[in-house]
């Protein structure tokens, strides 16, 4: 495993595979957090809990690929976080892995040069997207 990567001893499984994601963040450049919150529907306070150790709150099996493609896990930090992981959530995983998998497309769109109607027109995607999910598992 690459250096510090490596789980502590007698650290809580949570906080072994967050310690990994908070290290992979830190490396990376500002904006990646928002980006991420974005991408996984959550507001950026969700996703500074789910990259600190010290907060309980879970990484959600559902969102380890985005989290995985927006942040540039290398491949042993992937292997490194997902051992950690399943440390942590023994099965979880298994659950996932069976759900049809999720792509990440990036759509361009012209900025409306108002905060608030840019966030709804990127909400509005994001539930068009979620919706077409959802009616697309319904008809196999």
């Amino acid at each position: 495993m690459t250096a510090g990567l490596d789980p502590k001893p007698g650290v809580e499984p949570v906080a072994a595979y967050k310690s990994i994601l908070q290290a992979v963040m830190n490396n990376r450049p500002s904006g990646t957090r928002q980006r991420l919150a974005v991408a996984i529907d959550k507001n950026r306070s969700f996703v500074s809990q789910i990259v600190n150790p010290i907060y309980p709150t879970p990484v959600p099996a559902q969102h380890l690929e985005t989290i995985f493609a927006i942040c540039h896990f290398s491949p042993a930090e992937r292997e490194a976080f997902l051992i950690a992981y399943r440390r942590a959530h023994p099965g979880r995983l298994e659950l996932v892995e069976q759900e049809r998998p999720l792509r990440h497309i990036v759509i361009e769109f012209p900025d409306f040069g108002d905060a608030a109607r840019n966030r709804a027109a990127d909400e509005l995607f994001a539930e068009m997207a979620r919706r077409l999910a959802r009616l697309l598992d319904t008809k196999e």
